[in-house]
């Protein structure tokens, strides 16, 4: 009867193909299914609409030098040469399914000393062969396509780590432009500064002459003047390190007609839905990528099984054997082998168990990595809402913040002027509303830097 079993299920596996490898089923998120709600995306769908970036960013410099990016960078080309690797070794495992077929000539010279001839005198013996041999292994228990959906999985991996790469390498340039422009308008305003610095210490200094103004008064404006003297030489070394990084992001020198000018020359970003359902996070590619290693490590699984089980190759081999060369493909030459083979593991020093358990603790492992990446995406998307709910508010404050300023030095100055108030209360309104400025400038970046950083961590559109 157990005999009659096993024959069954021998049969069955034959007909069926069937592989070990234990039923795929996707963790659960262990996050909430809505993301926080703010001030600005109570009224947004359910799902966030990420568009490409050629679209999201409208800037025509600033595209082309991402496209330079795409083209030259050296860490992206490196992802796409790893991406051709896996799919070099998916290849590989996937012809472990197919039979081998080769082709082998050969021939075979050798003596027969006397004192082991049958003859009593000594002989060569000479033989030619042509012949074509075909191994196969049956993947009865799904070992050989277990190992392929592994290799596959891990291609589908690398590719999702390449399109990660590069969705990381278009935010890095575009926050790297931007943070140029900035700088650059940051320079204008000091130059700007210390152009008027200059212009007031050059009326302060008449006016000492002239004894109106006193010592000090000069030596306070002064100083102003040496204050915007070192910002333009801070921001012009900005400036000059903010290229060298476009540069070596680009791969290449980008040119200076593709640069910015500053802040407000750069074209604006395209709005960004960033949406309340937390599903919209599994299309992260660093996510996807997760998944792709933990449905590998489940089919490890199946190989491991299928590893304490007798393994059935073919092997056959057909064509011509003779003594003389001549004779080789003449009739009564022809010669044919056929043996297969079954191998069942019998005793291998727990080394069977021990890779099961260890493939069964990676897929665990792998679970643990794919859970905590969901985390890692929710975090980052619900921080960046937050802060772009604030940045919102933030710039409208800052703005009139500055005109406020403005209004303030035009009014001190003119009583300064008329002779009301002191030189000194000039100073303090130029240096209130210089960094008044400095701050608009830092939090249009920073709303700048937000967007891109959201369209990153959604997922990117390549």
């Amino acid at each position: 009867m157990r005999k009659t079993f096993l024959l069954l299920c021998v049969s069955a596996l034959l007909l069926s193909g069937c592989t070990m490898m234990p039923k795929y089923h996707r963790p659960e998120a262990p996050v909430p299914k809505a993301l926080p709600e703010s001030a600005t995306a109570k009224a947004e769908a359910s799902e966030a609409v990420v568009p490409a970036w050629r679209e999201f960013f409208t800037d025509k410099n600033l595209q082309e030098v991402i496209t330079l990016a795409l083209a030259n960078n050296r860490d992206l080309r490196v992802s796409t040469l790893n991406v051709e690797k896996a799919r070099a070794l998916f290849r590989i495992q996937r012809s472990a399914l197919l039979p081998t077929v080769s082709a082998v000539g050969g021939a075979e010279n050798s003596r027969i000393p006397q004192q082991v001839s049958s003859t009593g005198s000594a002989y060569n013996v000479e033989q030619y062969s042509a012949l074509g041999s075909a191994s196969w292994e049956r993947d009865l228990f799904g070992r050989l396509r277990s190992l392929r959906t592994k290799a596959l999985n891990q291609y589908f991996a690398t590719d999702q780590a390449r399109v990660g790469a590069q969705i990381s390498l278009v935010a890095a340039v575009a926050e790297n432009y931007y943070t140029l422009a900035a700088d650059l308008e940051n320079l204008h305003l000091a130059q700007a500064t210390l152009k008027t610095q200059k212009d007031s210490y050059d009326l302060v200094l008449q006016s000492r002459n002239a004894g109106v103004a006193t010592d000090l008064s000069l030596r306070q404006s002064q100083s102003q003047v040496e204050a915007a003297r070192v910002d333009v030489a801070r921001y012009s070394g900005l400036v000059e390190m903010d290229k060298n990084s476009l540069n070596l992001l680009t791969g290449t020198t980008v040119s200076a007609e593709l640069l910015p000018q500053g802040l407000e020359t750069v074209g604006e970003l395209k709005d960004l839905s960033a949406g309340v359902d937390s599903a919209v996070l599994l299309r992260r590619p660093d996510i996807l990528a997760a998944e792709y290693q933990l449905k590998g490590a489940n089919a490890n699984i199946g190989a491991a099984r299928a590893a304490f089980f007798p393994r059935i190759s073919l092997t056959a081999a057909a064509g011509s054997l003779a003594p003389e060369l001549s004779s080789l493909f003449e009739d009564g030459t022809g010669y044919w082998k056929y043996s297969p083979q079954v191998v069942q593991p019998l005793f291998a020093g727990g080394s069977l168990i021990a890779n099961l358990k260890s493939a069964k603790v990676d897929k665990k492992i792998a679970v643990a990595q794919y859970e905590k990446a969901i985390q890692v995406a929710f975090r980052e998307v619900s921080d960046a809402l937050v802060k772009r709910t604030t940045l919102v508010e933030q710039l409208d404050a800052q703005e009139s913040l500055v005109n406020a300023l403005a209004d303030s030095y035009r009014l001190t100055d003119a009583r300064y002027k008329e002779g009301i108030d002191s030189y000194l209360g000039v100073l303090v309104m130029q240096r209130s509303l210089y960094d008044a400025q400095k701050g608009l400038v830092s939090t249009r970046l920073a709303k700048r830097a937000n967007q891109i950083s959201l369209f990153k961590i959604l997922g990117g559109g390549v």
